[in-house]
């Protein structure tokens, strides 16, 4: 009763906070802060009613929550029907492969101050820009070619007043006419009729919170996969291969490494957790190859305690917005998470007296998603202290852990390109950080947490590459639908609490 309590008040605590910070805004402010709370009510009644040991069937949770997404959808729609053209992404950190010296600059202005430090962006997945010392000489664009690009603008898509010679490229302030995409295409088209294939144009939030154009030589588009990273990339899928297998034979309380005659006993469990991981990984390139994006193959990270954490997958082509980030990152989950999920419901299903898996039943207080679903198939089963279950059941609770997992909002994972693409980098750059802290501390009662967490800190905390129109908004669905994949990332991964599971009846 008391973690209710804690929950509610946290929650109110939340949202009056949020509504402190959107009343200077006015109207705008206010209805942003609406959508938090239409999407936050369905739960604050759940755990309210709760309290007061009311309790609300699936239906009635259902009903809330699509009540909530059709006002959070009418909100956005009020939203953009206010000012269409509101720019909403976070300014780019990241656009070209050095730093520049701010010194190369010039202005069709009449004054010329210095390109301040927030001006020097670049496309590269660095979350904290390096200050390298300035060479002797900096690259820098051509004479003829900032001629050239200058003539793409024009004042019904882009009033140029500012051009400013950055390295190999150039940055351009102004003013944004007209509509964002149709803007950007528009210039896009322009730019490869004036110098070909030989810039990208993208078009950003700068340091002052307004549109900006920044264009780079394709030289600076991501890289593609070496031989050697082939090579490394399928020795690590073979190492997966062999933890899949160790991990089965782990969970029939035998060591697969030491009894390799045992191998047969170890393929359908291990089969089963390599399958999930093919999923993932089938979801992210059916999504690529649609939009024409090419994908580095996967670098799996093979673990002993679940088979695999999934695998590090970087983008080799530019992305056109940021839909396309957010469709090719949560698709992958989806796929592997259905996967999952429907193997923990048919294992459910077909568990009985007998089964070849035999756990303790506090078990399933490890997962509020899990557990619950377990106490509605099973029922009463669950407080006996043990348990019997259809490997299928363990099967699908390992994958629905390894799709949760890449779905935590870090950096490039999936989660963290998830929130990239629906909030804008700033946001993104705050949950990688808040994501890492809950590992650390999570680390003090679990080594998978801090083994994680050691991972995302060297390998995958730096941000996704900022799309070529990064001021296109995801329309509400995408939001809707990013909000649900995290939330059930966190049902997945949170246990139940002693007092709730008690209520439930799971454990002996």
């Amino acid at each position: 009763m008391t973690t209710t309590f804690l929950i509610l008040t946290v929650a109110l605590i939340i949202l009056g906070w949020g509504f402190y910070r959107a009343r200077p805004l006015g109207q705008l402010g206010i209805l942003a802060w609406l959508q938090s709370v239409a999407l936050m009510t369905p739960w604050l009644l759940f755990f309210g009613l709760f309290a007061f040991n009311i309790y609300l069937n699936l239906a009635g949770v259902l009903v809330l929550n699509l009540g909530s997404i059709a006002v959070y959808i009418y909100l956005g729609n009020r939203l953009r029907a206010l000012e269409p053209n509101r720019p909403s992404a976070s300014v780019i950190s990241n656009i070209s492969k050095t730093q520049a010296d701010s010194s190369s600059r010039v202005s069709n202005s009449t004054e010329d101050p210095q390109l301040s430090e927030a001006d020097r962006v670049k496309v590269t997945p660095a979350a904290v820009p390096l200050r390298p010392t300035q060479p002797p000489e900096v690259p820098t664009i051509s004479a003829d070619d900032l001629q050239a690009i200058q003539t793409i603008f024009g004042i019904d898509t882009f009033f140029t007043t500012e051009s400013i010679p950055y390295q190999d490229g150039a940055i351009f302030k102004g003013n944004l006419r007209g509509d964002i995409e149709a803007t950007h295409a528009r210039l896009t088209a322009n730019l490869h009729e004036k110098v070909g294939d030989r810039y990208r144009l993208f078009l950003v939030k700068g340091a002052d919170e307004r549109p900006v154009v920044v264009t780079l030589p394709s030289t600076n588009d991501p890289p593609i996969t070496t031989f050697p990273q082939w090579i490394l990339a399928t020795l690590l899928a073979v190492i997966t291969g062999a933890t899949c297998l160790e991990s089965a034979g782990l969970l029939q309380n035998f060591d697969l490494f030491a009894d390799l005659h045992r191998v047969g006993e170890t393929l359908p469990v291990g089969i089963g957790i390599i399958l999930t991981l093919v999923a993932h990984e089938l979801g992210h390139r059916v999504l690529a190859r649609r939009y024409g994006i090419r994908l580095s193959p996967p670098f799996f990270i093979p673990t002993l305690q679940i088979g695999s954490f999934g695998s590090i997958v970087r983008f080799e082509s530019l992305l056109p917005n940021r839909n396309v980030l957010f469709d090719i990152a949560v698709a992958g989950p989806t796929a592997g998470g259905l996967v999952a999920f429907t193997m923990v419901i048919i294992g459910l299903l077909l568990s009985h007296q007998g089964s070849l898996f035999q756990v303790p039943s506090e078990v399933f207080q490890g997962s509020i998603l899990v557990g619950t679903l377990a106490r509605v198939i099973l029922g009463d089963v669950l407080q006996e202290s043990l348990v019997d279950v259809h490997p299928l059941v363990i099967i699908g609770w390992i994958g629905l852990v390894i799709t949760a997992i890449n779905l935590m909002p870090a950096g490039q994972l999936d989660g963290g390109r998830v929130v990239q693409a629906i909030y804008g980098r700033k946001i993104a750059g705050r949950t990688t950080v808040a994501t890492l802290l809950v590992l650390g501390l999570a680390s003090l009662v679990n080594s998978l947490a801090l083994y994680w967490a050691i991972l995302i800190l060297f390998l995958q905390r730096d941000l996704e590459r900022p799309a070529l129109n990064e001021l296109s908004e995801p329309d509400d669905a995408r939001a809707v639908l990013g909000l649900l994949v995290l939330f059930l990332m966190a049902a997945i991964l949170l246990p139940l609490t002693p007092g709730l599971a008690g209520r439930l009846g799971i454990g002996g």
